[in-house]
This record gives structure tokens, sequence and C-alpha cells, in this order.
């Protein structure tokens, strides 16, 4: 699709949420039920996809996007009708007889721009929420993961009329022209540096935006944590998806009295998950794109390899990676690395560690693995992220009734449930005064015994 046709798509949006029809509750649900048909009557097709891109394994594809979405659906399926019903408030006497209350309806046309690391889940998962809350919405899926593009370009009309959920292909030209367009929110997922982008271009009609950024996630491992155990979750965090997840523990922080033994645990836990040669392993992805995997090459340049470092840019594969020594102002540390390299980094007291943390920009995700009370509240409190992971990484993500999202530089906003039905929502005030009864203290002129009422009742 060149950028012409874009606005026409809008416009079809437009008409077509004019006609009130996705106000109705059974029609909402009527759409996402079919939304769910097209992942579970598709699902090999997505999965031949996701491996063409990614290089996914067809457990990671079920686990992490298709079921994942699926599952979200039918949690939004049974709860549809509380998040939907009026909210009743209290209503100050003054005001009496009058009752308050809150309901959410839809904003109306929305634009959601996905990232090629989940394609699928971070497509969908956004067009749940905004279907739930009864909008028309136009996807722009990530032009790097083409087959999923693909496959969602071509499947998505037979279940959703187009002019309810419009897929527009493309890249750079197709973005800047959709973003040109007035929507009634934006919902973006990716870099801080296009998050940007899309901020400014929201400006221009006060368009309402949901930035799920990222940044460098980092992960605390005391001198009181069972190193098997913190070994073995924060690999599989940091691995999965060949560390392309926003999520990912970016780097760890460990007590200086266990560095060495987290770095055999590590080890032993990369060659039992992915075995002598990761490579050949059916459950380890592939980096998306040559250009990505030039810049992770080029992150590892000079870094004391722990282990792995292993890379193949013919196969886009780049080995399970831990690294030690690292500068806490070179380029590791600068960025989110977005690839599966890890930089343990030793600490001597907690204090210092979370120093570490307090001096860069805020996490999308923190995790801390310890067995100390102390330790655990001493973080929650005197940090702040989008989430943390207590003796966990990653999973948070996994429970339907748990916001998502960043603070500060990791984004704004926050979906999944609840929440993200709410972010597609306008939460409308509404307060009904009787028309028979009209008492008299608020309207002129304010004699003294009005004043009066007015005080002890106000």
């Amino acid at each position: 699709m060149s950028p012409a046709p874009i606005p026409a798509v809008v416009a079809a949006l437009r008409a077509r949420f004019s006609t009130g029809d996705s106000r109705s509750l059974s029609e909402r649900k009527r759409r996402l039920r079919r939304l769910k048909a097209l992942l579970t009557e598709n699902e090999d097709r997505f999965a031949d996809a996701l491996f063409a891109d990614l290089g996914k394994s067809p457990f990671e594809a079920w686990t992490s996007e298709i079921h994942f979405v699926a599952a979200e659906i039918d949690h939004a399926l049974a709860h549809l009708d509380s998040w939907a019903a009026p909210t009743a408030v209290a209503t100050p006497i003054l005001y009496q007889p009058a009752r308050s209350e809150v309901r959410c309806e839809p904003l109306g046309v929305c634009l959601i721009i996905a990232p090629w690391n989940y394609p699928v889940h971070l497509t969908l998962s956004p067009l749940i929420a905004a279907l739930s809350a009864g909008n028309a919405a136009a996807l722009k899926p990530s032009e790097l993961a083409p087959a999923t593009a693909s496959a969602l370009v071509e499947l998505m009309p037979r279940y959703l009329d187009p002019d309810v959920v419009a897929v527009v292909p493309g890249a750079v030209p197709e973005t800047t022209e959709l973003l040109a367009q007035r929507w009634d929110h934006i919902f973006f997922t990716g870099s801080e540096r296009v998050g940007r982008i899309v901020m400014r271009a929201a400006a221009e009609h006060l368009t309402p935006v949901v930035l799920e950024l990222g940044g460098k996630s980092p992960t605390i491992v005391d001198e009181t944590a069972p190193l098997g155990v913190a070994a073995r979750r924060i690999a599989w965090g940091r691995y999965w998806n060949a560390g392309q997840t926003c999520v990912a523990p970016d780097y760890v922080l460990v007590h200086r009295s266990r560095e060495q033994a987290l770095l055999e645990a590590l080890g032993t836990r990369i060659a039992t998950a992915y075995g002598p040669d990761p490579a050949a392993s059916p459950d380890y992805s592939r980096i998306v794109h040559d250009a990505h995997f030039d810049r992770l090459v080029a992150l590892l340049d000079g870094a004391t390899v722990a282990h792995g470092g292993q890379h193949d840019r013919a196969t886009r594969y780049f080995a399970p990676t831990v690294v030690t020594d690292v500068d806490p102002e070179g380029a590791l540390m600068g960025e989110e690395i977005f690839g599966p390299i890890l930089p343990v980094l030793p600490y001597d007291s907690l204090d210092e560690a979370i120093a570490f943390v307090n001096a860069r920009p805020k996490p999308l995700a923190l995790y801390v693995f310890t067995t100390s009370g102390a330790t655990r509240e001493a973080v929650l409190t005197r940090t702040s992220s989008g989430s943390v992971g207590v003796n966990q990484a990653m999973m948070q993500l996994g429970n339907p009734d748990l916001p998502f999202g960043g603070v500060g530089a990791s984004g704004m906003g926050r979906y999944h449930a609840s929440a993200g039905f709410e972010s597609f929502s306008n939460r409308k005030a509404i307060m009904a005064r009787s028309g028979v009864i009209d008492p008299a203290p608020m309207y002129p002129p304010y004699a003294p015994w009005k004043v009066r009422v007015s005080k002890i009742l106000l």
C-alpha cells in the first residue's frame, strides 16, 4: 500500500464507527471471537511466519504469541460486561437529589503501530483492548517481520471488516502518512527514538497516546539468592527470542561475593537449555535482520566474554552470551541491548546497586532475586519501574490482571485486561439531578444563611 490510499482507509473507519454499532457489547464480543478464530484457525500459518521472520521455535511461537493473544481474548470476553458497566460514585449533599456515575465510551478511530520482535502478540494484544472498548482501528505491522505482516494483511479481512480493522502494510512512508492523519488514540510499541516522533505527530492533533518503549531492565542478585534458580530464570528471560524482548533482563548487578558462582551457574544453564552448540538448538531464535545483527557484534567488541560470543552473519545466529568487566559508561550500558548479550556487574552493597539503577532512566521492568524481605522491600520502595519481578523474569506479563507499561523514558500508559480497556476508553463523568426539587442555597443572592448552609454541606 502506498501512502496515497491511507486517508481513504481512515475515512472508511470513521464512517463505520459513526454508525454506532461498536457501542453494542454483543458486537464487541462478536469481533473478539472473530479475532480469536483468526488465530486458532491459522495457527500453523502464523507459526511458519514467525519462524521465517525470527527463527522462533513452535513452542515460543505458540506460548508467547498465538496462545498469549488467544488467552487474552478469552479474559476480555469473560470480563467485558463488568469493565463496561457504569460505576456509581457518591454525590455531595449540597447537590442532592442527584446521581453520579462514570461510563466508559469508545474513543473512536485508533492507530496501533506494532514492532517486529513479537509481531503477532504486540499487534493484536492492543487490538483486543481497542475492540473491547468499542473502537475501530488501523494496524501498522512492522515491515521488519514481513512474513507475519503478510499473513495479517491477507487473513484479517476474512475475519473482520476492513472498515472495522484495517491492516496497513509498508515502511517509513506509510507510517509517516498514518501519523499525519487525525486519530482519536495512538498506541505505539517500539524504541524511545521513534516514540518521540510518534508523540510529536500526535501533538499536532492533541491525540492521546500510549507509548510502550523499553530501556535497560536491571536485575539485582543479592547474597541470599538461590543461584541455581536465579541463573535458570535469568537465562530464560535473557535468551528467550534471542534476547529480543523489551522486558528481558538487560544486565545483572550481583553481589561481589556471588559473582563467580553466578557466572558458572549461567554457563551451566545455557549449556543445559541449548546444548553444547546453541546454533543447532531447535529452541533458539535468530536475530531479526542484518543491521541489528551488526549492531550487536559492535556492542560485543572489546568485551570480556565469559560464555558464548560466537556469531554467524549468514544465518544471523548470535550465541547466548555473558560478558564481564563491563564499563558502566560504555556502549553496552548506554543503550538497550535487545539481543542475547548479558552484562554482569558486581556490587558491594545494596545501596550501591540501587543507586546504580536510579542513576539511569526508569526501566520498563526490574528484577530482584533474593530471599531477604528487607532487600525485596528496599528495591520495591526505592526504585521506580513499569513492573517488578521478584525471583522471576518476564512472567509478570503472563498475568492478565496486571497492567503493563512503562514510566518515564520507558513509556506511558497501560494495557492488558481492564487497563487496556480503560486506555482505549473515555471515562465520561455524569451527574443527573432532579428536575423537581431545586435547593435554594446554590443560587444568588447569597444571603448569610446560604453561605452558612453551604459551608456545612460542602
